[in-house]
């Protein structure tokens, strides 16, 4: 067979792959968690677990009031594989394509006598302003071509106006998240019925 037309088959297959087209096994998502005959102190020990087990490094905890906020985290890139915060293949794609970060709060309270655990995860992706030149823009900040690495350069007022913009709510995370919790929270009583 022709090498061009293997080249395009497995970019159409790459395609279909990126695109979603298997199956995809987070269409349901969870909003809150009402785990059984859990405490707070287990919750919060299992969620921090859990944020851990994902890379996450915790900002802000207390205990008392039930609050966990992370620190945000660069979007795991495809060849990352032991990482799992960009949950599916849509969140994959982007985190490949843009300079992705994603920060997660967790509240943990009782509501008629029920532990509640909710989870919200954001989506932020860097804004770089364009240049004002018109001419060479790619050549402007990239450096001088000298057998040697390319290096990345921002202008004064381009350094001055990156923004993030807020992309919303990753649902997908916040699902995977919550069934880690959920997970956590069941080892940890079958290793105290033991």
């Amino acid at each position: 067979m022709n090498k061009s037309i293997l080249n395009k088959l497995f970019a159409c297959s790459l395609l279909f792959w990126l695109a979603g087209c298997a199956e995809n096994k987070y269409t349901k998502t969870i909003e809150q968690l009402w785990p059984p005959a859990a405490t707070k102190a287990d919750a919060m020990t299992a969620a921090e677990q859990a944020l851990a087990g994902m890379h996450f490094s915790i900002e802000k905890l207390d205990v008392d009031a039930g609050y966990i906020r992370t620190a945000p985290l660069s979007g795991a890139q495809s060849f990352e594989f032991w990482r799992s915060d960009s949950v599916g293949s849509f969140n994959q794609t982007e985190a490949d394509l843009h300079s992705i970060r994603r920060a997660v709060e967790i509240n943990i309270s009782e509501q008629a006598g029920q532990l509640c655990i909710n989870c919200r995860a954001t989506t932020q992706r860097l804004s770089l302003p364009q240049s004002q030149s018109t001419t060479g823009q790619s050549r402007s900040i990239m450096s001088p071509d000298q057998r040697s690495v390319q290096t990345f350069k921002l202008g004064h007022e381009q350094k001055s106006n990156l923004t993030w913009t807020d992309l919303g709510r990753d649902n997908q995370l916040e699902t995977e998240i919550l069934k880690r919790i959920e997970k956590q929270l069941a080892t940890t009583k079958k290793e105290q019925n033991k």
